[in-house]
This record gives C-alpha cells, sequence and structure tokens, in this order.
C-alpha cells in the first residue's frame, strides 16, 4: 500500500541550518530603527526549481509596467540590466562559448562541437520575510508566508499554503527578496520557466534590509567585482549606508552622480541649461551668465545627493536618503535623475517665459551682454537674473528637492519606475524617460505647480537696475555662507503664501527649519 503524502510535505523542503555567529559580533550596534536589528545566528541552505523560487520572489514582475508592480522597485533589490539575464539565459542553454557566438554563426552549424552545459552552481542569495517584517508599509499575507520547520533533527522550508506554482502571485508582497543574483532568476523567462533546473539557494529569514546590503556589499563590492559608485545604483540603500560614510565608497557615489547629472544639463538638448554650464571655468564673455560646473556639483551636493545625517540635516536629498514613511531609498537609476532634474528646470524657465511680472519685463529690456544670443529669455539668463548665479542654482535645487522629498508618499515617487538602464549622459535614453515623466500627471502636474509659483518670485540679482534700496538690500543678503540661508528661508515663504499644490509642503518644511 502506498503512503499518502500530505500536502504539508509536498510544500517542504529539505534544508542544511548553517550556524555562523562570532562571540565578537554581541559587541555590533544593531538598531530597529536603522533596519539594522539583530539577525538569527544561522541561515539555510537548500535547492528550488528556478521558477518557484522567481514566482515567490515575485521579480518576474519587474518587466511590467503596471502600479501594483511598483512595490519590487523599493530600494532594495537590484536593479535590473536585461542585457546581464540574456546572456546568462544563453549560457544555461548552451554553455560558452557557443553562448557568445552570433546569430549567423550559431545557424551555421559548423560550431555545434562547442556546444556545453551551462551550469549555474553558485547560490542565490535571498531573504525569507518574517509575519511582521514590513515593506513599503505592507506585509507578507499569511497565506504567502514561507516557514522554517526545525521541530526534529530535519530542518525544512516549508512553502505558502497559498502556493501553486505555474502563474501564482502573491496577495501582497512576495515572501522572498533576492539580495543576490537576480540577473540569474531574470534569465528564466517565459522560454525557460518550464525547465526542470534547479538554483542552489543560501537563505537568510527575517534579515533587515540595512544588513541586506552589507551583505551585497561584501559579495559583490568588496571584492572589487564591481565599480564602488555603479554599486549604490544595482542597489539604492546603499546610498544610505551611515557605515559607508566613513569610507571612500560613499563619496564616490555623491561626487560622481552629481558631476554627471551637471554634465547631463550641459550635455542633453532638452535640458534648459543645454551648453550653458561653463564647465571647463573659461574667462570668456559669457562667464557672467554661466553658473560654473564646480557651483552646480556643489549645489547637488548639498540637495539632492545629501544623505540624511549629519549635521543641521532636516531634510535629506531625494536621490541619496530614504524618502517618505517607509523610509526607503528611491530605486531611480542615474538616466532617471538626470531627467528628472531636467524636468524640473524645464518647467521652471517655461514658468518664467510666460511671466509678464514687472521684474521679468524689466529683465527683458535690458540689452544683451557682448556674445549672447537673442533668441535667451534675460529674465532666467541675464546677467542680472539670479538663476545665473550660484545662489539662485542652490536655491531651487535646495528648496524643491525639500519639496519633492516631503511630497514623496503623496506624489507616489517610488511607483515612478522606468526600465530604462542607462547613464545620466545618454541623452536618448534622457529624453525618452522625459517623455515617460510628462504622462505621469500626479508627478508633472505637481512639478508645474511649483514652477509656476517659483516664476513668481522677484529672480533679479543685486546689480539689478530700478530696484529699490529695500529690495537692493534684500538681494544683497542673498550672497555668502548666510545668504544660502536667507534665500531659502524668502522662496520657502513665497511659496508657503501661494496657491501652488506645494504651498504646504513649503509650510512643513519652515517649520521642520524653525523658520516659520
Amino acid at each position: 500500500m502506498t503512503k499518502k503524502t500530505s500536502k504539508n510535505e509536498k510544500r517542504s523542503i529539505p534544508a542544511l541550518k548553517v550556524h555562523q555567529w562570532m562571540d565578537q559580533w554581541s559587541k555590533v550596534k544593531f538598531s530597529k530603527k536603522n533596519f539594522r536589528k539583530k539577525p538569527e545566528p544561522y541561515f539555510y541552505i537548500f535547492s528550488l526549481k528556478a521558477r518557484d523560487l522567481k514566482l515567490l520572489s515575485g521579480i518576474y514582475r519587474r518587466n511590467t509596467t503596471s502600479t501594483k508592480a511598483r512595490y519590487l522597485d523599493l530600494g532594495i533589490q537590484r536593479r535590473h540590466e536585461d542585457s546581464r539575464s540574456k546572456n546568462i539565459k544563453d549560457f544555461i542553454q548552451y554553455g560558452y562559448p557557443w553562448s557568445d557566438l552570433n546569430k549567423a554563426n550559431r545557424s551555421s552549424g559548423k560550431y555545434n562541437d562547442l556546444l556545453k552545459p551551462g551550469w549555474l552552481p553558485t547560490s542565490i542569495v535571498v531573504n525569507i520575510l518574517q509575519p511582521d517584517d514590513k515593506r513599503i508599509g505592507l506585509k507578507v499575507d499569511s497565506s504567502d508566508l514561507i516557514t522554517i520547520d526545525s521541530r526534529n533533527k530535519h530542518v525544512s522550508v516549508v512553502l505558502p499554503d497559498s502556493f501553486s506554482g505555474e502563474k501564482w502571485e502573491p496577495k501582497n508582497i512576495p515572501p522572498i527578496e533576492v539580495i543576490d543574483g537576480q540577473h540569474r532568476l531574470f534569465a528564466f523567462d517565459e522560454d525557460l520557466e518550464n525547465v526542470n533546473y534547479e538554483l542552489p539557494v543560501v537563505a537568510f529569514y527575517g534579515l533587515d534590509i540595512s544588513w541586506q546590503a552589507y551583505l551585497f556589499w561584501s559579495i559583490n563590492i568588496k571584492p572589487k567585482k564591481i565599480n564602488p559608485s555603479l554599486a549604490f545604483d544595482l542597489y539604492p540603500l546603499l546610498r544610505h549606508e551611515d557605515w559607508l560614510d566613513k569610507i571612500e565608497g560613499h563619496k564616490v557615489y555623491k561626487e560622481t552622480r552629481a558631476q554627471e547629472l551637471t554634465e547631463s544639463l550641459w550635455l542633453c538638448e532638452e535640458s534648459p541649461w543645454y551648453q550653458w554650464i561653463n564647465m571647463l571655468g573659461d574667462s570668456g564673455p559669457l562667464t557672467k551668465v554661466t553658473v560654473s560646473q564646480a557651483a552646480w556639483v556643489r549645489a547637488l551636493l548639498s540637495t539632492y545627493v545629501k544623505s540624511s545625517e549629519g549635521k543641521g540635516v532636516k531634510i535629506g536629498g531625494i536621490f541619496g536618503a530614504p524618502v517618505g514613511e517607509t523610509e526607503t531609498m528611491l530605486p531611480w537609476s542615474r538616466a532617471q535623475q538626470a531627467a528628472f532634474i531636467i524636468f524640473l528646470w524645464s518647467e521652471i524657465v517655461l514658468a518664467i517665459g510666460s511671466s509678464k511680472l514687472p521684474w521679468s519685463s524689466k529683465l527683458r529690456a535690458l540689452p544683451y551682454p557682448k556674445g549672447m544670443e537673442n533668441d535667451r529669455d534675460l529674465a532666467v539668463y541675464g546677467q542680472h537674473s539670479l538663476l545665473t548665479k550660484d545662489q539662485g542654482v542652490r536655491a531651487i535645487l535646495s528648496v524643491t528637492n525639500d519639496i519633492l522629498f516631503l511630497a514623496s508618499d503623496n506624489l507616489l515617487l517610488h511607483q515612478w519606475v522606468v526600465e530604462e538602464e542607462a547613464a545620466a549622459t545618454d541623452c536618448q535614453a534622457v529624453a525618452r524617460i522625459l517623455n515617460d515623466l510628462n504622462h505621469n500627471k500626479k508627478i508633472s502636474l505637481f512639478v508645474r505647480s511649483l514652477s509656476k509659483a517659483l516664476s513668481q518670485f522677484d529672480w533679479r540679482s543685486s546689480s539689478a537696475p530700478d530696484l529699490s534700496e529695500k529690495q537692493r538690500i534684500l538681494k544683497t543678503s542673498f550672497r555668502g555662507g548666510s545668504g544660502y540661508r536667507e534665500f531659502r528661508l524668502q522662496l520657502f515663504r513665497h511659496i508657503a503664501k501661494s496657491k501652488s499644490k506645494a504651498a504646504n509642503y513649503a509650510k512643513q518644511a519652515l517649520k521642520l527649519y524653525k523658520l516659520s
């Protein structure tokens, strides 16, 4: 008589429990607040069908465009590169070197003797979420939880009650997070999803997200497998890790990113600052109406790319700090960050261009500086506009960053994710992303409303003619180190009094800075 197999046994996967803990690790500063709670002193090793692991990790849905899938880009998981997964897929099917042959050579039949097995013997490293673990405010549904059965000598990983394979989807969020190896999982697309191919898995249980970032770093960057600067894009949470502030990695990310964003503003034709940044410190006739590259980099470092920690930091940078109530990193790529900055400035310049306020009209009535073409709006690009000064650039970046940081949850910034892995200086990719951003009504309408409020500020510098004495004294106060703070204060107050969608966020910022 055949013994019946219970439903639970069908879902149980034999596993090895690996103890790894050193006494001196007890001196580590564990902190739930910093997403670094004390981990379990062991992890598990088992094997699982690639298809099932992919379904339970949920990452197969990263290729969709629906907002439902956006929880997968929490700034926890690595960003995906299609080309890497395609190369791995070819390797799995054909081995090396046949997988590297071009289409003509493959179809010729001359190289069939080069076919080899495509083994993937290295483990996929994952984290199994515990019942109380939250990601963007969500928990794994009770029916979707993976449990560990260690009641006897043999340890088992028990798959969810609801798991059926095939086209299974989690009710809320998937029970598994991939720490390292998602490109191998992505290789198992529709063509390979039904193959009987198992992958070795190293699974942590309830590993906090900061430890996941640390583990990714120790696997991929510490052995110098990946450029440290690029690591911050593959695993966005690393942009904020405080332990990286004490080594070169964090500095590399911030400075490289600020410089690359500046270059995109200068390089891409869609940018209002196209060819209008002094990249090399030249001393030509247009020096008075172009802000230097160094000034742009410093402004970005102190605003959009800054962390949320440090002396006097009340609000972090949306590209370099966790945002929103869930305190996760925006998983935006470099091209996405560049497109957002360009879109923001374009809307501000467009709003000022439409303005007929006295301050803008007076600037437009002035003669054009020597060497400057007369198709540029002097209210923006003229030598008496604050927008051609370091103070104006930094004020715009500072105030817009803070307002967008505070509005991030309502604007669903986490959900604006595009499948465009490119550098900030890839202007074709930036143009495509700009088009996508234009169609995101929630974000674009808010930015336009904010831009309109900013356009109604008097952007004349202290050197502008026809200023009253009171106006000139105010404009002069924007100079020097303390001028940045004063300028930011005036802009926040101006926006707070406006009818903009950003008014309430400007009021929040004033309270946070204790300036109201």
